[in-house]
C-alpha cells in the first residue's frame, strides 16, 4: 500500500471531524486511555503546521500532531491514529517518524515526550530514541495534564498526584542535545 505522509495544511482541515471520530472509536475499541479531541483543536494543529497526515489517495489513513509545553521546553507527539483498514502496514511508524522530525525541526531546543498505553507506540518511540522516564521528568504544565481528563484512567493519575498512571512516559532528547552528543564524539584531543 502506498501512502502520502506530509505536514498537514489548509487543504486537510476537512478531515478534522474524521480524525476525531477515529480517535474516539479507537479509544472505545481498546478500552484504554486515549484522550478525546475536538475538531476545533485538530484544526488549530493543522493551521499552525503542527500536524502530520497520511492519506491513501483522498482517504484519511492516519494522523498525529504536536503539542508545545512549558515555553517550548517540551513538545509532545500526540493523537497518533491509523484507520483500522490501514493498520499492519508500518503506517504508524512512518507517521510517528515524520512528526518526530517535524518536532525537532520546528522546536530544536525542546525535548520530545509522549505517554502511551500502546506497546506498539512504545516500540516505535524506542526506535526513535525515546527512553522510559518517570512522569516527574515531563512537563508539569497543568494544561497538558488537563488533556488527560477525558481518559477513563484519569482517576488513577489524580489519585497518584500525577506521578504515575497506566501510561508509560517516554522522553527523547532535543535536537540540540543530540547534536551536542554527536559533536562531542568528533572532538579530537591534541
Amino acid at each position: 500500500m502506498e501512502f502520502t505522509i506530509q505536514v498537514a495544511g489548509q487543504e486537510h482541515l476537512k478531515y478534522a471531524e474524521a480524525i476525531c471520530q477515529l480517535i474516539a472509536e479507537s479509544a472505545k475499541a481498546r478500552g484504554t486511555g486515549i484522550a478525546e479531541r475536538k475538531p476545533e483543536y485538530v484544526r488549530t494543529k493543522i493551521e499552525n503546521g503542527n500536524a502530520v497526515i497520511a492519506l491513501q489517495g483522498e482517504q484519511l489513513a492516519g494522523f498525529c500532531y504536536i503539542e508545545v509545553w512549558s515555553h517550548e521546553k517540551y513538545v509532545a507527539n500526540s493523537g497518533l491514529i491509523v484507520a483500522p483498514e490501514f493498520r499492519k502496514h508500518g503506517l504508524a511508524r512512518a507517521i510517528k517518524k515524520r512528526v518526530f522530525q517535524l518536532s525537532q525541526d520546528k522546536f530544536p531546543h525542546a525535548r520530545v515526550f509522549g505517554i502511551t498505553t500502546s506497546l506498539a507506540v512504545m516500540r516505535i518511540n524506542s526506535d526513535l530514541g525515546y527512553k522510559p522516564v518517570t512522569f516527574s521528568e515531563l512537563t508539569q504544565d497543568d494544561a497538558f495534564w488537563a488533556g488527560c481528563k477525558s481518559c477513563p484512567n484519569y482517576d488513577i493519575l489524580e489519585r497518584n498526584q500525577r506521578r504515575m498512571c497506566l501510561c508509560t512516559a517516554m522522553l527523547a532528547p532535543s535536537k540540540e542535545e543530540l547534536m551536542a552528543v554527536d559533536l562531542s564524539h568528533m572532538i579530537v584531543k591534541q
